[in-house]
């Protein structure tokens, strides 16, 4: 992408003209290209890019960033503007200087302060992505249709799409028909959610906390806490202190598996690989559950 696209965008936001000086490639993730782009007056940014047809990937990302912000438990990245130029889709960023580490515990302690902003109802106002997965999150009372319907069965759909096997496929159905079974007694707050809370998605900024590449929605904060639980790179001074800030259900230690096999599909779905035979382990250890 031309940088001058990308220089003339920043200054219509920001009201003072960008010249850039010069741009480093910067981790994306495994969706998007990364680039770190300085000015000559200074001022540095982040840059995502990817094809055009991820225009609203990014408007959605906005739109989560914005929604975090505003909940002032956590800080996050602030947008500085998005949109399609020379081709291409691209959101511009602040830049951070991130770390991987600094203070779990007030990691642990945010995220419980963001979870107890909560909405009306288990969704969003709009539909996102989950990596580059579409994400619906078409607002539902009850948390319990809502994960059944968005979240498992739109991956058991996907999944079914792309070939992955008979058995995995009839397991995730017996699992989606009997999910009632790990809600019992248990109804959760809409929670405002991260929604891809993994390692990657988390730095610090002079030992400050930051989430990025959210996947925003109002759901079970489980599904948050199950996740950093998933791939690791989270120690427990942050599983303790959130705890401590609010307890958790004990049911959680099996819905934890369950929130996270969404995750092990899309992974699936995304990336292939050895993802279809962990979640089918998952769910034959989710229907033993069930049948004890």
């Amino acid at each position: 992408m031309p940088l001058a696209a990308l220089a003339e965008a920043i200054g219509q936001a920001t009201g003072t003209a960008f010249q850039p000086d010069h741009h480093t490639e910067a981790g994306g993730g495994c969706i998007n290209r990364g680039l770190s782009l300085a000015g000559r007056d200074g001022r540095r940014f982040f840059v995502k890019l990817n094809a055009a047809r991820h225009a609203d990937m990014f408007s959605a990302e906005v739109e989560g960033l914005t929604t975090l912000a505003a909940a002032r438990a956590i800080r996050v990245p602030r947008p500085v503007t998005h949109g399609i130029a020379a081709g291409q889709a691209f959101l511009v960023l602040e830049w951070l200087d991130l770390r991987p580490n600094g203070d779990a515990a007030g990691l642990g302690r945010r995220l419980a302060a963001l979870h107890r902003v909560t909405w009306h109802a288990h969704g969003w106002h709009r539909d996102n992505t989950i990596g580059s997965t579409p994400q619906p999150n078409t607002a539902t009372p009850d948390w319990i249709p809502f994960y059944r319907d968005r979240r498992l069965g739109h991956q058991i759909d996907l999944a079914a799409e792309t070939g992955a096997p008979a058995r995995l496929l009839d397991g995730c159905r017996r699992l989606q028909a009997d999910i009632e079974a790990f809600f019992d007694g248990y109804r959760p707050l809409p929670s405002l959610l991260h929604g891809d809370l993994w390692g990657g998605n988390v730095g610090y900024v002079n030992g400050e906390p930051v989430l990025f590449d959210p996947a925003v929605y109002h759901g079970d904060r489980e599904t948050d806490l199950a996740m950093t639980e998933l791939f690791g790179g989270f120690p427990a001074s942050f599983q303790a202190a959130y705890r401590e800030a609010w307890p958790l259900d004990p049911g959680y230690a099996t819905r934890r598996l369950l929130y996270n096999l969404y995750h092990v599909l899309n992974h699936h779905h995304l990336f292939g690989g050895g993802y279809a035979a962990q979640a089918e382990r998952m769910v034959e250890r989710l229907l033993a559950e069930i049948r004890a």
